[in-house]
């Protein structure tokens, strides 16, 4: 159907671009993203190219249900189809809430037609009593203050409102923004893209010059198994360490790396993190926003800092590799870009710990907890759900202190299912009261990139599928040991081999979705994907319609 198409768009040969937008108003973050794909069409026109707008499914962070991560693996499968269903030659990637960028990857990595991200970019700071709010950060900080008794709710609701002040996902360097400069870093995006907010301008300049783009890569067949090499991934990963980025982008990155079959393990995250400096001070790791970061001088003058430390084989949709944009970045603002001789950090990349509690592996972002927490020991605080949590965490019988481990299980992959971002548990009121700020927690849940504290993520395996946190009870000795890369309960192997697991919290779904997922779903340090749909299928149809 021509559907008002002239008729040389079907003449010459002309390549078919899709426009996999994720715009949808259930989406606040990615709402504005019907007006980038208008900018993408022209560019896509002008280079003599056909866009075809394919919405595709959206996640928001905000409003999906149980947890948008229950729902990334189908998101992926879904777009995966609908590319590879489609007569198109290419395609452009538009996301922005968290889920959306890597599940957009995971689609393309797995049918590997050319493809390139736009990223929807972050709002302007909102400010609140005249001081900057970070998006997700001070929901988080401003709630304890209410739950602690020194801040009204009525005046936290007036600095929700404030807070988000224009189009665009959250401005700290949450999971979104994250995902974004690792699109970049990964060789995806046009240099320089990442990390451009929302309402400026220059998001559909870049927009336009991406779609031109489109059009290059299906005459060039340039795919992603072309751009995400082994290398790519490994500059991601410094990327990750010197942003101070989320600990979502450890299942993010290694979904991604399965679909294409490149080989990438958790402990690659430390092995080539550890060491590396965090340079931007931006929430929640430290003072300043997004769009102070763009200002500064973006991303690229971030990585000319640790370009050293960055494989310049890796290359991007450019053709060109990362490395040769570096030279021309410069840093305008030193309070938020720092230089490698004075970081906010030394090493701040993401750790991964081992132990009789996460033999299979654990993570903590060394950046957004309390130093002194770093190595700790204290006793076991159990939950067995997010449900016992709520019910019981403020009651005045929780025999708790702030040296105790606050633990909670039956929140991994399969447990809750879908692995929500609880994680970073709310400490007891009491404690509040009397001015703690900061526990040792640990889970097998995860934490929004917006969080803080010191909290221990993904262990792995999780309690519903007998994982060690089944077995610890309220009273244990727990050991978090970061600088030893270690998380032990501090018992004998035999009086542990005699304990029932717990998985009192482990939900059985009857059916759809959720049944597929709980049956088929990896466990965390493989990438939470699903075990069929690692690695690629390429982008030809099983058998041909008639």
């Amino acid at each position: 159907m021509r559907r008002g198409l002239p008729q040389d768009a079907f003449e010459g040969g002309k390549p078919y671009i899709a426009i996999a937008n994720t715009a949808s108003d259930l989406t606040p973050c990615n709402a504005h993203l019907d007006e980038v794909a208008t900018s993408v069409k022209q560019g896509i026109w002008e280079a003599g190219g056909v866009p075809l707008n394919l919405p595709v499914m959206s996640l928001g962070e905000t409003n999906v249900r149980p947890t948008a991560m229950l729902w990334r693996n189908l998101a992926a499968m879904a777009i995966e189809e609908m590319l590879r269903a489609n007569p198109i030659d290419g395609v452009v990637l538009l996301g922005g809430c968290d889920k959306t960028i890597p599940s957009l990857l995971m689609a393309a990595a797995s049918v590997d037609l050319p493809a390139v991200v736009v990223p929807g970019g972050p709002m302007l700071t909102g400010h609140f009593r005249g001081a900057p709010l970070g998006c997700g950060t001070d929901v988080w900080r401003l709630s304890e203050e209410v739950r602690a008794g020194t801040l009204s709710r009525e005046a936290f609701l007036r600095s929700e409102s404030a807070m988000i002040r224009s189009k665009g996902h959250c401005n700290t360097m949450g999971t979104a923004s994250t995902m974004a400069c690792l699109a970049e870093a990964l060789g995806m995006t046009i240099p320089g893209t990442a990390g451009t907010p929302a309402p400026d301008a220059r998001l559909l300049e870049r927009a336009h010059e991406t779609g031109r783009l489109a059009v290059s890569l299906v005459a060039e067949d340039r795919t992603p198994s072309r751009v995400l090499t082994r290398a790519s991934f490994l500059n991601a990963i410094v990327t990750l360490a010197a942003i101070g980025g989320s600990t979502n982008a450890v299942v993010h990155l290694l979904a991604i790396a399965g679909r294409l079959g490149v080989e990438l393990i958790l402990d690659d995250f430390d092995r080539v993190g550890s060491g590396v400096p965090l340079l931007v001070d931006l929430q929640p790791a430290g003072r300043h926003l997004m769009d102070d970061l763009f200002r500064a001088g973006g991303l690229l003058a971030v990585l000319k800092e640790v370009g050293d430390l960055l494989d310049p084989s890796a290359p991007t949709v450019t053709g060109e590799p990362l490395t040769a944009y570096l030279d021309a970045a410069e840093i305008w603002d030193e309070t938020v870009i720092r230089r490698r001789s004075s970081p906010l950090l030394e090493d701040a990349g993401i750790a991964v710990l081992r132990g009789n509690l996460a033999p299979r592996g654990a993570v903590i972002k060394p950046a957004a907890a309390s130093p002194e927490l770093l190595r700790h020991r204290g006793r076991a605080v159990v939950f067995d759900s997010v449900e016992d949590l709520n019910a019981r965490l403020d009651s005045p019988d929780l025999d708790v202190d702030e040296t105790s481990v606050l633990i909670l299980r039956g929140c991994g992959p399969r447990g809750y299912p879908g692995m929500p971002e609880v994680g970073n548990l709310p400490l007891p009121r009491r404690l509040l009261e009397k001015g703690v700020r900061d526990m040792v927690r640990v889970s097998d849940a995860r934490m929004s990139g917006t969080a803080y504290g010191t909290v221990v993520l993904h262990a792995a395996p999780e309690a519903a599928v007998g994982g060690p946190l089944a077995l610890v009870r309220t009273g244990d000795p727990i050991v978090l040991d970061v600088p030893a890369r270690r998380l032990d309960i501090d018992l004998p192997q035999r009086e542990l081999s005699l304990r029932t697991p717990v998985t009192t919290g482990f939900a059985e779904p009857a059916r759809g979705w959720q049944r597929l997922y709980i049956d088929h779903v990896l466990q965390a340090d493989q990438g939470a994907d699903l075990d069929f749909l690692v690695g690629s299928s390429g982008h030809e149809v099983s058998r041909e319609s008639h």
